[in-house]
């Protein structure tokens, strides 16, 4: 791993190969086994796991480390459990257990942050975000490290009300659900305050803010009350000298341009969100990272395995801030021998 080279690119400097990041390959125990000659599988200990997945960093040769800290459950006092499908390859993360607090689109409607879960010590949560940081930077000391938010807006109305409800609230008075938006916003300032008071000086602002497909409301509501809200949000991240970096699942092609506008300094991608349209606009004021199609990896030939990598690097080389990365993981499922090919492919095709 290289902390000069991952520093160097988010920083829009050049180096002589192109940095990369890399999902949930760490524990991908077959491939984990393979590159690093450890005999591991999801039966081992927390320990021996911990210790083959650090490896696996290092033989990968990591340079950006992705990170965030999980709100706890005493932060989020009501929220909606939606259950869980299966990732992990023992399918131990699964759960078909449904539960939603809100009964109605009104409830939703009349739902205030504030008033709920109340204001929290700005400095406890300032240090919840330094030991994640810490954390992170003992488990790939090599790498960029970060610590950031999972719950910035959007993702964190959606941990509320769950998506049935969200929906419903928003198609039935989306002026009002606004306004809900605009109260959480109030309510998660304080923990980009704490954000903006922690050691790290890279962040991550995790927000889902559409589906595969795109925008799942109306532009303009986005316009009225997510982008005006980030703007306020980020201020103390910019004030501070935090360098942001930003990621949403799904294809937020239409909204590039808004995000860049909030002041973030580098995009994260899944393979939907078109990265040659941000690289031709943004690629030399801005870092990226993406976006190989995880699909591919699980599916396709080494063709089509060697062409998706191409397709990365021809969009990503000559930009100072691009990483290579799989887009949304390579799970567990992931054959082998792909994953291994890939990892070929991208020592072959990023040199600079």
């Amino acid at each position: 791993m290289s902390y000069k080279d991952g520093l160097a690119a988010i920083n829009l400097e050049k180096t002589s190969r192109v940095p990369r990041t890399e999902y949930s390959f760490e524990r991908h125990w077959e491939l984990v086994k393979v590159e690093t000659g450890i005999e591991i599988t999801e039966a081992s200990t927390p320990k021996e796991q911990r210790q083959a997945s650090q490896a696996m960093f290092k033989a990968w040769n990591v340079d950006f480390s992705w990170n965030i800290m999980h709100i706890h459950e005493t932060d989020f006092t009501k929220r909606t459990d939606m259950g869980h499908a299966v990732f992990e390859a023992d399918g131990s993360d699964y759960s078909n257990q449904v539960d939603c607090p809100f009964k109605s689109p009104e409830e939703v409607l009349a739902f205030d942050t504030v008033e709920e879960f109340g204001l929290k010590d700005k400095a406890e949560i300032t240090q919840r975000f330094n030991n994640n940081y810490k954390m992170r930077c003992d488990f790939t000391p090599d790498a960029v490290n970060m610590t950031g938010i999972y719950v910035s807006l959007m993702s964190g109305l959606i941990e509320l009300f769950g998506w049935d409800m969200l929906l419903m609230g928003m198609g039935t008075d989306p002026t009002r659900f606004g306004q809900v938006t605009n109260r959480y916003a109030e309510w998660i300032m304080q923990y980009f305050e704490a954000l903006a008071a922690c050691d790290a000086p890279v962040v991550m602002v995790h927000d889902d803010i559409v589906w595969t497909s795109g925008p799942f409301c109306s532009p303009d509501w986005y316009r009225k009350f997510i982008f005006p809200n980030y703007q306020k949000l980020f201020r103390p991240l910019i004030d501070s000298g935090k360098k942001i970096m930003y990621t949403s699942d799904g294809d937020y092609t239409i909204f590039l341009g808004d995000v860049v506008s909030c002041g973030v300094h580098g995009l994260v991608f899944e393979p939907t969100t078109d990265m040659k349209l941000f690289a031709e606009k943004y690629g030399k004021t801005h870092v990226f990272v993406g976006n190989a199609d995880t699909r591919i990896l699980l599916q396709g030939s080494k063709e089509d395995i060697y062409n998706e990598v191409k397709r990365c690097m021809d969009i990503g080389k000559d930009c100072p801030g691009f990483f290579m990365a799989v887009g949304n993981h390579i799970p567990a499922n992931t054959p082998v021998e792909n994953a291994l090919y890939y990892n070929e492919c991208y020592k072959k095709l990023g040199q600079r």
